[in-house]
């Protein structure tokens, strides 16, 4: 046993020993990474010196790759000859390298893109083209944002500016045409657009510059959004200024390059940043740390080091840092996970013309998949924050700052992040711990100073001098003028619509050039639906007048939010009521009057019932019981019946009769009241319905949509309507009526109505609007104007600017007010007391059931024979002394004492009283 156990522990010790070894033989000594870039571009400049201090920082550290040393290969291409540059970097990819960080250069990155997918190197780029997809090329690995946050980001300062329109300028190639569109789709989401876009070579002359930007200065559009590369860039804002686009009114947009080379260069002319005061930049938002701090500290000696000592570090250092430290950490887990570094030949990769790309000397990396993977699952915190990656292959949390050029440097004014899509002025990071809040009323920036060194914001347009005339279509009518007409002198077009138009117009945010194409004679009024028609064949850009929404005609083109809202009404003669000796019997319909006579009669038979055969004063003969019947039931109208109730039951269907007559008495007095001090006006049409069952012929106006909807909706013949062209033909139609060549009513638009009754006091409003719409402007499907008109009427509409224009135009008279009421009957109808007349019937039934309930128990219970008559006469006759003594008390002794009995006396029973007061024992 003693020996056994050391030799355990050495053969032990011999096989972890083994382990170590096999471990680190799995690592190569050396490492090859590569890099494409232009080393004489700011951009190319700092991604060198950050790569090679990253790798100073990943070699020196043991913990990293574990012996293993990562060197890099760099090619230095050109980005602007893109033929030259292409070659060049496949010329590069004959080198066995495990990847490659770079290009810089959008038009090299998609073709290394193709290459690196068939070789399976992964491609550490941080070009931000926004249609370099992992999708496409799985092998891409995006180590910086991309455009499409960046896009989003300007277009949230357009739209948080309240601009809609804006003026792109681009570097013709991949990076500029892509990113532009990315612009597009971003500005398209917030309801704003590029109304012009132009582009140029990047080895554009000075003469193709300046003619460029002669274009953009006869634009419309006044925010410019400069989407090129650092030299290029430069030169159109020496030549802005110089042509006096710098000044008050303009606003430039640039994209990060800006902030890219501003950052970077620290010797950058005076004269160059003077003319781009109040220029917008944004840069990608890199959080502030000590690994950040720590980088920015020994830059300047790296700088040096690799001959580029003019160069600071921008955004894109951070990045390609932490760019290949990605790729050393990947490699690490690779080797953990017993990967190891292979290359091998693809037969179909064959030269054989024998020329300078030798195509046979590409090798693949058998195990690119593997460490792409490990790419993919990277997760740390670098100079450049929070590496890690999505499921669409970019960067998590993509952030922009926006920065405004001021002086000799450069100001933060707010943050844009891709984590609540707002514009803020707290910083991302801050904002990751908490939901999202999408709500755009949170959105704030800083105060700006623009072009001009003002700090009011510029309105982002002008009246361009070689814009497009819109045509606007205007209803040349012949009456209602006040809506909308033709001034014969000026030949100008005036009135309602055209004031709430001009004033929407005024609100836009952009230029609108336009003028008025009239439609119509003007001797009669012209057919909308046919001015619709030429909106959409595009004859008319937009159409403009008292113009009805209708369901036919939003078929054919969009209309903005109502300025006015408007309903088909009933035009009616009215008729005076005159009172007559037989006034009181007009407060109740005929039915009302019926029905309230039975219901006296019903609970006068009710409690004769419930009372006569305990009750004196319900007794006696025949036709005294029938005259006590009548006597009682109406004398409670008044309130002076005389008979006193006994029972239970007949109290309590009194006391509900009492309180129906209580209320049937009021409303008769108060309706009686009107009738007879108020003017009552009536119309021989009370609604529509009247118009549908009658065959007298109906008016409506030319041109208007009442025609068509009275005969498509309403089944009234064509051949009963009369079109009527002015106020006067409609007085004259209705004074004549159907029987003498008129109409017997008039089916038209209530704001017209309106101003016909301010004039025409005689005819009336019957019944109430039976359509509800409005009126509209008309525009071609999709057109921008439609969407922003009707915020603009809205706004008139909250500020009470629409109120005002249409006092102004459309302010009726005293007339219009007192008489275009609708007339209704001022009559009492049964349906208002319904509820009342079955509450009372219900206690009769009650009462009655509960009564004949007691008297058949009592006819049961003393009555030896059963039959049906024997049971009526127990019913009628009066109740016997024995039990009406239970029922009785007797009168007070100085009652009996002081009263001497009389004859009547004799023949009437007492009745008992308490302290003077009828009683009933029986209840």
């Amino acid at each position: 046993m003693g020996i056994a156990f050391p030799m355990v522990l050495v053969l032990s010790l011999l096989l972890y020993t083994n382990g170590i070894s096999k471990s680190l033989a799995a690592r190569p000594p050396v490492v090859n990474i590569g890099s494409i870039l232009q080393l004489n571009s700011t951009t190319g400049g700092v991604a060198a010196i950050a790569i090679n201090a990253a790798l100073e920082d990943i070699n020196s550290d043991p913990t990293v790759l574990n012996g293993t040393t990562l060197k890099v290969e760099t090619k230095d291409t050109n980005c602007f000859d893109g033929f030259l540059g292409m070659v060049q970097a496949l010329q590069f990819m004959e080198t066995d390298v495990i990847a490659i960080v770079g290009p810089q250069c959008s038009a090299i990155a998609h073709i290394i893109s193709y290459v690196a997918n068939e070789l399976r190197v992964p491609l550490m780029s941080f070009a931000s083209d926004a249609t370099l997809s992992s999708i496409q090329f799985p092998f891409f690995v995006r180590t910086a944002p991309s455009d499409l946050y960046q896009m989003a980001a300007v277009a949230a300062v357009v739209d948080y500016n309240h601009w809609k329109i804006v003026t792109a300028i681009y570097v013709d190639d991949d990076y500029g045409r892509n990113g532009i569109a990315a612009l597009d789709d971003a500005l398209t989401a917030k309801r704003c657009k590029i109304s012009y876009k132009i582009g140029f070579p990047a080895n554009a002359k000075k003469s193709e510059l300046i003619n460029l930007l002669v274009s953009v200065s006869y634009m419309e559009s006044r925010v410019i959004i400069l989407h090129t590369g650092g030299e290029p860039g430069l030169k159109l804002f020496s030549m802005a200024n110089r042509l006096n686009m710098m000044g008050n009114g303009y606003v430039w947009i640039a994209t990060d390059w800006l902030s890219a080379y501003l950052d970077a260069n620290s010797s950058a002319p005076a004269e160059t940043i003077s003319g781009m005061q109040g220029v917008l930049t944004l840069r990608p938002h890199i959080p502030n740390s000590k690994m950040k701090s720590n980088l920015i500290s020994k830059w300047s000696r790296q700088s040096q080091k690799y001959n580029h000592s003019d160069l600071r570090v921008n955004t894109y250092g951070f990045y390609v840092y932490d760019s290949v430290w990605t790729v050393a950490r990947a490699l690490d887990a690779f080797f953990d996970d017993g990967g190891s570094i292979s290359f091998s030949n693809d037969s179909r990769l064959r030269d054989a013309t024998g020329g300078t790309l030798h195509l046979e000397a590409m090798s693949i990396f058998d195990k690119g998949r593997k460490l792409l993977e490990k790419i993919r699952k990277v997760n740390f915190t670098g100079p450049s924050g929070h590496v890690q990656f999505d499921a669409s292959g970019d960067l998590i949390h993509p952030a922009y700052e926006i920065i405004n050029v001021i002086g000799n440097g450069m100001r933060t004014i707010g943050f844009w992040s891709n984590y609540s899509g707002l514009l803020s002025t707290v910083p991302p990071e801050a904002l990751y711990s908490k939901p999202p809040n999408t709500s755009l009323a949170n959105q704030q920036l800083y105060d700006v100073i623009w072009p001009g060194e003002t700090a009011q914001r510029p309105r982002g347009w002008v009246f361009p001098s070689n814009a497009k005339e819109l045509k606007i279509g205007i209803p040349n009518r012949f009456s209602f003028r006040e809506f909308v007409t033709k001034d014969n002198v000026t030949g100008s077009m005036k009135g309602y619509c055209i004031d709430v138009f001009t004033q929407a117009l005024a609100l836009l945010p952009y230029p609108v050039t336009y003028k008025f194409v009239p439609f119509g004679s003007g001797t009669e009024n012209p057919h909308y639906d046919k001015l619709i028609e030429m909106v959409e064949s595009n004859e008319l850009d937009g159409a403009v007048g008292d113009i009805a929404v209708t369901m036919k005609r939003t078929v054919n083109a969009d209309f903005t939010q109502p300025f006015i809202e408007t309903g088909l009404v009933i035009l009616a003669p009215v008729k005076r009521h005159i009172t007559t000796s037989w006034a009181f019997l007009q407060p109740f319909t005929l039915e009302m009057w019926c029905v309230t006579g039975l219901f006296f009669l019903v609970v006068g038979v009710v409690v004769w019932v419930l009372e006569h055969r305990i009750n004196d004063e319900f007794r006696g003969s025949p036709r005294q019981q029938m005259i006590t019947i009548f006597w009682f039931s109406f004398s409670t109208l008044f309130f002076a019946h005389r008979e006193n109730t006994m029972s239970t039951l007949g109290r309590g269907v009194l006391i509900i009769w009492l309180f129906v007559v209580l209320i049937i008495q009021s409303s008769y007095t108060a309706s009686l009241t009107s009738i007879l001090t108020v003017q009552q006006l009536d119309t021989s049409i009370k609604g529509i319905d009247d118009l549908k069952n009658s065959d007298a012929p109906v008016g409506f106006q030319v041109g208007s949509f009442a025609q068509d909807y009275m005969v498509n909706e309403l089944n009234i013949s064509r051949s009963r309507l009369r079109a009527l062209g002015s106020p006067k033909e409609y007085a004259k139609a209705l004074e004549l009526g159907p029987k003498k060549g008129g109409v017997m009513a008039i089916v038209d638009e209530r704001p017209y109505v309106e101003l016909f009754l301010s004039t025409y006091c005689k005819i009336a409003v019957a019944g109430s609007d039976f359509t509800s719409r409005g009126w509209g402007f008309a525009f071609p499907r999709d057109s921008p104007l439609q969407v922003d008109l009707s915020t603009a009427i809205l706004s008139l509409s909250e500020n009470g600017e629409l109120q005002r224009i249409h006092d102004k135009w459309l302010k009726t008279g005293e007339c219009a007010a007192d008489e275009s009421e609708m007339i209704n009957s001022n009559q009492l109808r049964l349906e208002s007391f319904w509820g009342l007349f079955l509450i009372c019937g219900v206690a009769c039934v009650i009462s009655l059931l509960i009564y004949f309930g007691i008297m058949l128990r009592k006819y049961m219970r003393h009555e030896p024979k059963k039959s049906l008559r024997r049971f009526i006469s127990f019913v009628d006759d009066k109740e016997p002394p024995k039990n009406r003594k239970k029922r009785s008390m007797s009168l007070p002794a100085s009652s009996t004492a002081t009263a001497p009995m009389t004859a009547l006396d004799v023949e009437r029973p007492a009745r008992p009283v308490r302290n003077g007061s009828v009683i009933d024992i029986e209840g």
